[in-house]
C-alpha cells in the first residue's frame, strides 16, 4: 500500500512539474485580462450615484417648496462633505 501511494504521489508530482512548465512557456502569449467588466461596474456605479444624487436634490426641493410656498431654494448642502461650506446670499463664491 506504502508502494502505492508513493507512486501515485510521484506521479501527482510530475504531472505537476510538466503542467507547470507547459504555462510557463504558453503564459506570455495568453491573451490580457479584460477591463470590461470593471469599466462596465465603475460606469454603473457613477450612474446610479449621478441618479441617486438628483432624485434627493428633488425631494429636498419637493419638502422645502411644501413648508415655504414661492420661496426661492437655497442650495442643498452636501451629505458627504464635512469641510467648510460658505454661501453668500444664495450662491457660492466663486473663489473658494
Amino acid at each position: 500500500m506504502a508502494t502505492y501511494l508513493w507512486r501515485k504521489y510521484a506521479d501527482y508530482v510530475h504531472t505537476k512539474w510538466e503542467r507547470m512548465i507547459l504555462w510557463n512557456m504558453v503564459e506570455p502569449y495568453m491573451r490580457p485580462k479584460s477591463f470590461k467588466p470593471l469599466v462596465t461596474i465603475y460606469i454603473a456605479g457613477f450612474y446610479t450615484g449621478l441618479i441617486g444624487s438628483a432624485i434627493t436634490e428633488q425631494l429636498y426641493k419637493e419638502k422645502y417648496w411644501e413648508d415655504h410656498p414661492g420661496e426661492a431654494v437655497p442650495l442643498m448642502k452636501p451629505k458627504f462633505y464635512s469641510g467648510p461650506w460658505r454661501v453668500m446670499r444664495g450662491e457660492v463664491p466663486t473663489s473658494q
